[in-house]
């Protein structure tokens, strides 16, 4: 079945409620932290209190002394019996040689390199217990100087003693002799120096664990808060404790947020799996708030350098990059794939640049470590590139919207200079909806209104595009990754014809489990509620690789609609033997088998009943049941692309920003389910909202410290920091997935923050301001335009 058949089956673009919401909101959902095991301790960390310092020892007995206390473990305990945690893709340095990859023990062994580095941890039969025994844990720490900007990096105190520069990798892309001799011969140039702010996540459940370990049969189970199960079991068994994966259980329950920071393998989850089995008890562990600031993977922090070659009339000719990123203490996960293969292969952008080149200095630093963040470099990637244009556009005096305008893409495919091939898209169209959709007409008028009350009013725009469902997996082993990056579906038929599906795809507030169904019940012609979803149990669901990168439903979807191509396959014989026709003759539709030219016909159900009753099969040509598995790599990414306008007033006195009004127009693709894809995108725009107006992550300089370490000191946005949001979406079909869907879940975090920007400076450009990093906070603001009077 083609992508444009499928969109166009009763159920698909339908406004479905979610199935799952009715336990969310009635208190029925169960989060790892609900989970209670018998015989069950609980694990508090002792964290560093410093930036980077040597331990010249830990006393424990103490805490071990203390009432209820089971155990006190540190690095030492674990040395040579536990592995550190692995890095997931390899980056090879413009030299030849591989990354600098240094050892990330689970419990720091001699030395600890950020504020929220794990010392030790505490076992205890309560909470309280083992809280009260960790004060008691005694470290006596040698300190040493700390450095947390990347700036800084490279004469900083060294970190590892691999790395004694610091400095993990330099990688590039594109072919800088040829990007230099069009920077030579351009009619302008624009240049722009950004800083994209480090965020921390901030899910609202806190990262959870519980190990538990069954002496009979030498089995471990694993409770957590994670989008990937099985890709933690993967890397924890194999790389890690060295256990045999099938004797492993990992459990992801209800998750209530992801955003990428629960992809990871962290050290608490190997902790408390390996603690389990020392202890023979199962051991919990539930971070609290402080230790999520702390301990949390953080997003972005990028210090970038642009500049843009075009020839008279503004178009674009060559773009020159340079990105010191931040990976912080150790190597997360996928930390450093984000400032290379997901921020540089995005730089095209929506436009005909015919030539890039892009260099990226990765560093380490006395910080927490850094890792995807919804988006994952493609944030980084179009706040830089949206920035720029707009900046081109300005210091040519042209339109934001001509310069793009003229430098948009019209042809596809279209084969971009740094590695990715578009498949389709319509970017005029976009913008024209979401012009008229955002009134630009009317803005002078309103502009001029709001001069009247003393205001300075702008309009900013953004043109992202984005890169979903990252794939396939033969180019990403090329490009370093260590692993596949399919995904699994599985269809379980039941004789009375309901559905059980698995899939290897984890939701943690996507609504899979009514997307998901959509696309089955559409498909076979079965009420939805004759479909339930299965995911985030390594012991249930077959080998996946989890949800991150919007790949949920083009991925995830896809493999679950290539199991459906079997069904249908095998069905239309069952059928066929039904109704004595030849299988060639049998048509499927509306939950259906028909043969062709006949009146005969019988319903899906009966199939599936016959497929378990089978006492008349041919044996020797047909096997009972009607269950199948399929896997699904992508031959592509999938483009969702869009254009943003935001409006913006400013009071100059006190430097704060009030967005106006704000227009998102996107093309996903196919849309299963409109209402959840605007959720998805009004759940976007206040992160990307949030990062250009409010949050921001902040260490000092001096001791490495966290400053914005509670909500106190960590604004997060809040719903009366915006409108109500105009939204709108055009459609061309993905050409390389059955479904014809791109993605939904990154956009509105990718495409926000420069659009807010691009206003802000709109608006300040009567006043000289011309440059101004996120956040723009009311004080940030206020500096740019005191200065500009000074």
């Amino acid at each position: 079945m083609g992508a444009s058949d499928f969109s166009k089956l009763p159920h698909i673009g339908e406004a479905v409620r979610r199935v799952e919401d009715l336990r969310f909101i009635t208190g029925a959902g169960q989060y790892t932290d609900d989970v209670s095991l018998a015989n069950q301790r609980y694990a508090v960390f002792v964290r560093s209190p410093h930036a980077h310092a040597t331990i010249r020892g830990i006393d424990v007995s103490k805490a071990e002394a203390m009432p209820g206390v089971a155990k006190v473990f540190t690095g030492k305990d674990m040395e040579g019996k536990v592995n550190g945690l692995p890095c997931g893709w390899l980056i090879t340095s413009t030299d030849g040689q591989p990354m600098k990859e240094p050892p990330h023990p689970v419990l720091a062994l001699g030395k600890v390199r950020y504020v929220g580095d794990h010392v030790a941890m505490v076992v205890a039969d309560t909470l309280e217990q083992a809280r009260n025994a960790a004060e008691a844990v005694e470290v006596d720490y040698d300190a040493l100087p700390a450095v947390v900007d990347v700036r800084d990096a490279a004469k900083g105190t060294a970190l590892h003693d691999a790395a004694p520069d610091n400095h993990c990798y330099k990688w590039a892309i594109g072919d800088k002799g040829l990007v230099d001799g069009v920077f030579a011969k351009a009619a302008h140039i624009t240049k722009v120096s950004l800083t994209n702010n480090r965020l921390v996540p901030n899910a609202i459940e806190p990262r959870s664990a519980i190990g538990a370990y069954n002496r009979a049969s030498d089995e471990y189970t694993l409770y957590v808060a994670n989008q990937n199960p099985h890709v933690e079991r993967l890397l924890m068994t194999a790389f890690v404790l060295g256990l045999p994966e099938h004797k492993v259980r990992v459990i992801a329950p209800d998750v209530g947020g992801g955003f990428g920071s629960k992809i990871f393998l962290y050290a608490e989850d190997v902790a408390v799996t390996w603690a389990a089995r020392q202890l023979n008890c199962a051991v919990k562990w539930t971070a609290d708030r402080s230790e999520s600031f702390m301990s949390d993977a953080h997003g972005r922090d990028h210090v970038t350098t642009a500049e843009m070659a075009m020839d008279a009339n503004g178009k674009f000719l060559g773009l020159r990059v340079h990105t010191d990123a931040n990976l912080g203490a150790y190597l997360s996960t996928f930390s450093t794939c984000v400032p290379t293969i997901l921020y540089a292969t995005l730089l095209a952008g929506q436009y005909t640049t015919p030539q890039i080149y892009v260099e990226v200095d990765a560093w380490f630093t006395n910080t927490a470590p850094v890792d995807a963040y919804r988006g994952a470099g493609r944030p980084e990637a179009t706040y830089m590139l949206e920035r720029l244009v707009s900046r081109c556009a300005w210091d040519l005096g042209i339109g934001q919207d001509e310069i793009r305008k003229r430098n948009f893409i019209t042809s596809f495919p279209y084969q971009t200079p740094v590695a990715l091939q578009y498949d389709t898209g319509d970017y005029v169209t976009t913008m024209n909806k979401a012009q008229q959709l955002a009134d630009v007409a009317g803005f002078d008028a309103r502009r001029k209104a709001s001069e009247a009350k003393g205001l300075k009013r702008g309009m900013g725009y953004s043109s992202y595009i984005e890169a979903c469902g990252i794939a396939p997996s033969n180019i990403a082993g090329a490009l370093g990754a260590r692993a596949g990056l399919f995904e699994c579906g599985e269809i379980r038929v039941h004789p009375t014809g309901s559905v059980t599906v698995f899939t290897g795809s984890h939701s943690h507030g996507q609504g899979h489990e009514t997307t998901f169904a959509q696309v089955v019940a559409a498909r076979l012609g079965i009420p939805i509620e004759n479909v339930s979803v299965v995911h985030g149990d390594t012991g249930r669901v077959p080998f996946g690789m989890g949800t991150y990168g919007s790949r949920s439903i083009s991925v995830g979807g896809a493999a679950i609609m290539r199991a459906l191509d079997k069904i249908e396959t095998k069905a239309k014989k069952i059928a066929a033997h039904l109704m004595e026709a030849a299988e060639a003759d049998i048509e499927f539709a509306g939950g259906e088998f028909k043969v062709k030219g006949t009146d005969k016909k019988v319903p899906f159900g009966q199939v599936a009943l016959t497929a378990y009753v089978p006492h008349n099969y041919p044996l020797d040509k047909l096997e009972p049941g009607l269950n199948e598995t399929a896997f699904y790599d992508p031959t592509n990414f999938t483009f969702p692309a869009g254009t943003y306008i935001c409006e913006v007033d400013v009071d100059p006195a006190t430097g704060t920003v009030k967005i106006d009004r704000f227009t998102a127009v996107d093309d996903f693709g196919t849309i299963i389910n409109p209402m959840i894809v605007e959720g998805q995108v009004h759940g976007g725009l206040v992160q990307g909202i949030g990062q250009a107006l409010l949050e921001n992550c902040v260490y000092d300089k001096e001791t490495g410290q966290l400053l914005t370490g509670s909500f106190m000191d960590y604004a997060m946005p809040r719903a009366d920091d915006f409108p109500t949001f105009k939204l709108d979406t055009v459609c061309t079909p993905c050409t390389h997935n059955p479904l014809g869907t791109k993605g939904c879940g990154e956009a509105g975090a990718i495409g926000s923050p420069p659009a807010v920007i691009n206003a802000v400076l709109d608006a300040l450009a009567s006043l000289g301001v011309k440059e101004l990093d996120m956040p723009a906070s009311p004080a940030r603001v206020w500096e740019a335009i005191q200065q500009q009077k000074a």
